[in-house]
Order: structure tokens, then sequence, then C-alpha cells
């Protein structure tokens, strides 16, 4: 595929997302795909686009009791407590930050919170369409959470 080809196709999966039948993580369905983009809101108001190779598991990652599984959900706790420096020391690691008890709190309620959220998603399995059409997405959606800085 030229990419060309690669950017008409990423229009249309787009398309296809923003229109996809909406779920809750309570409400998945059985069988999805395993490899696509998925995207969580609000409200109708888009918040973070993701994509994975093991979509309902992935899904389901982002609300378990894991720092490192739950990166959305630790994301949305920087946020809210105003933590939004990554450390690469022990002193301010993700292990530390949720020993704080403020911070845990935060960590635990974006986890209901995404629980909560609605979430769509289309299958993409071809991991460059898949990488470009995340980028895409966050970008035509204005998804809040999302952003592509380097560390």
């Amino acid at each position: 595929m030229t990419f060309d080809q690669i950017i008409t196709a990423v229009k249309l999966k787009h398309e296809q997302l923003c229109n996809a039948d909406v779920h809750t993580i309570a409400t998945l369905p059985r069988v999805t795909p395993s490899r696509g983009i998925y995207l969580f809101s609000e409200k109708e108001k888009p918040l973070y686009v993701g994509r994975t190779n093991t979509l309902r598991t992935r899904l389901q990652q982002h609300t378990r009791n894991n720092e490192n599984q739950a990166t959305f959900a630790f994301l949305l706790a920087r946020h809210e407590t105003g933590r939004l420096q990554a450390s690469y020391r022990p002193e301010g690691s993700r292990k530390d930050l949720l020993r704080n008890h403020e911070f845990r709190d935060a960590f635990d309620r974006a986890r209901e919170r995404i629980r909560n959220m609605d979430v769509q998603w289309v299958e993409e399995v071809d991991p460059t369409t898949q990488a470009i059409l995340e980028i895409y997405s966050a970008h035509e959606t204005e998804a809040v959470y999302n952003s592509f800085d380097n560390h």
C-alpha cells in the first residue's frame, strides 16, 4: 500500500470509529476484534484514543489496580492531583505516587470513572495503519488526554 492509500484508509476507519456502537467496560460484548483503535469519551466528549493488539483485555486493563496497565487512569490521576511531571527516579515514580493517599484516591476514582465511560472501537490489524489511525483519531476528535510528547 502506498502512503496515500494508507491515509485514505485511515480517514475511512476514523469515520467508522466515530460511528461505532457505544459500550462501557461493563457492557463489552463477549466477542470483539483483537487488534484496533479505541476511543474513551464522557458525555460525547472524546478523552483518550488508544491502540492495541488485545482489545478486550486492554480495555479492561484500564480499570485494574495496576499503574502499569491502567495507564489512562494514572494519567487522569496525574491531572487531578497536578502531578504531571514523570520521574524516572524512585522519588516521584509511579509506585511512589501510589503511596501518597491523595494520589491513590485519585487513581481509584479514575479507574471507576473509566468503568463508566463510553468506549468505541474499530478493528485495524496493520501496525502502520494502526499507529497513524491512533494519531489521526486523537487529533481529529481533539481527545483531551492524548499527548505524543517525547519523554
